[in-house]
């Protein structure tokens, strides 16, 4: 089955205007699609505090989660994108002995960044909500998704609009 997965790049979180909503944008780097994930505030915060290589003083759950991983002597393989059912992304920890464990995409993601381990993705996934991202220099690139990121509400892709699209237009 992971033959068939996609790898994605976790690129980082942007907290929305509403401070309840914020975005995981994870890049397809071969298919050049962009998927944004709606998370928490709180599981944002995680997202971004892992990818940044922060430690809290104290284990938060994601690091707890990791801690008892590493002295059961279990290692993270990768974690898998399996499912958007409802405008809700699902997700799968899977383990080096095959072993899965169901997740929400936010704790996959926020565990993933802790380990360093590949985040993957279901193609039909991405086929639903992935957004392609045209080639340009990699300065267009960075301009451009700045203008997404700004101009993208979390609630489009709950309504199936093209996320950034004036109202009516998706």
């Amino acid at each position: 089955m992971s033959g068939d997965l996609v790898e994605l790049e976790v690129l980082g979180v942007r907290r929305q205007s509403d401070p309840d909503q914020v975005v995981v944008l994870l890049l397809d780097v071969e298919g050049r699609r962009l998927l944004p994930v709606v998370v928490g505030p709180v599981e944002g915060a995680a997202i971004a505090a892992g990818h940044a290589g922060l430690r809290s003083p104290r284990p938060m759950t994601h690091d707890l989660l990791v801690s008892v991983l590493e002295a059961c002597g279990v290692r993270l393989s990768h974690v898998e994108v399996t499912a958007l059912l409802d405008g809700v992304f699902h997700a799968a920890l899977v383990l080096a002995d095959g072993a899965r464990v169901d997740s929400r995409a936010s704790d996959a993601i926020a565990t993933a960044v802790r380990v360093g381990c590949p985040v993957r993705c279901v193609p039909g996934v991405l086929e639903e909500a992935g957004l392609p991202v045209q080639e340009h220099t990699p300065e267009e690139q960075v301009a451009e998704f700045r203008a997404f990121l700004d101009a993208v509400d979390p609630e489009d892709f709950v309504r199936g609009q093209d996320p950034g699209a004036p109202p009516g237009t998706g």
